[in-house]
């Protein structure tokens, strides 16, 4: 009889314990941001571009699946996504149509920290990850040669007033354990250096000054909502221009690897394409894990 109410109390106490254990073995990998963080190609019907699993985040996961099991990777970014839109919401309707991105509770970070609140347990999101800024100040490109600085430093502007804010949400939001990283941007446009046109030229060579500028505004708004910053910049050698053999000639280092690690020269129809190629998207998570370190 005791042997009996023994087994029986301990098959109850399996059924309590069992779920629990299932629940916690669970880990989540949440990435925001825009294109780049949903692995956008121009690839595809038309090479109109899609998201792929080809992508850094897919990578990351891919790596730190092998340290935390059930690791599951869960996206939140989307195409076209600015600072402004990724906080509030507000001026990427089509992208967000178009690719059905996740806005629950009215924008890309209400629904990370819906997302958040509801997977809340020590060590249940080992990492969160984001890019933006980019789409603040690439388009500016698109404009007359005069207005690309102005247009630049409003885009800059959105940098350092948004994304501290965008940090602070979500680190406030995050379960215990979890580690954070936020990466600078690469400059497509030193791709126009190669063009024909002394207009576009012109362009390109102004880019890494703009970009520079950039990056040291995205360094100190991750500084103040207590991110790491991942030097993606730096992993493009942005800012070598030292000649090397390319394409029957010679180009700057920073215009070579442009060439190779995104679709910019690229012909067309897809290119040219501010998007990394799959091995662009592999450089990307290196140095995300260079910066991350491993997780627990």
């Amino acid at each position: 009889m005791f042997k009996r109410a023994v087994t029986g109390a301990v098959l109850a106490l399996s059924l309590i314990v069992v779920p629990n254990a299932i629940a916690a073995s669970k880990h989540y990998y949440l990435a925001l941001g825009d294109s780049l963080s949903v692995g956008y190609q121009p690839v595809g019907p038309d090479f109109a571009g899609i998201e792929t699993s080809q992508g850094y985040t897919n990578d990351l996961q891919s790596h730190y699946a092998k340290q935390i099991r059930h690791l599951k990777l869960v996206e939140v970014g989307c195409p076209g996504a600015t600072t402004t839109s990724l906080l509030t919401g507000h001026g990427n309707a089509a992208s967000v149509s178009a690719f059905h991105c996740d806005q629950r509770g009215g924008s890309q970070l209400t629904a990370a920290v819906k997302f958040l609140k509801a997977h809340h347990h020590s060590g249940e999101v080992p990492l969160i990850t984001i890019d933006i800024g980019a789409n603040d100040v690439v388009p500016c490109a698109g404009q007359s040669f005069a207005s690309i600085i102005p247009c630049v430093e409003a885009g800059d502007t959105a940098i350092a007033t948004n994304t501290p804010k965008i940090l602070k949400a979500l680190r406030r939001a995050a379960p215990k354990g979890t580690k954070f990283a936020a990466m600078n941007l690469y400059d497509p446009l030193l791709a126009d250096e190669l063009s024909s046109d002394s207009s576009t030229r012109a362009i390109g060579y102004l880019s890494l000054t703009l970009v520079k500028d950039v990056n040291g505004s995205i360094h100190t708004a991750n500084k103040r909502g207590k991110f790491k910053t991942v030097n993606v910049a730096k992993a493009f050698d942005t800012y070598d221009t030292t000649p090397e053999a390319f394409d029957g000639g010679q180009a700057p280092t920073n215009v070579v690897k442009i060439c190779t690690l995104t679709w910019m020269c690229a012909a067309a129809p897809q290119g040219p394409n501010i998007h990394a190629t799959a091995a662009g998207y592999r450089v990307i998570a290196r140095a995300f894990e260079k910066v991350v370190g491993k997780l627990k």
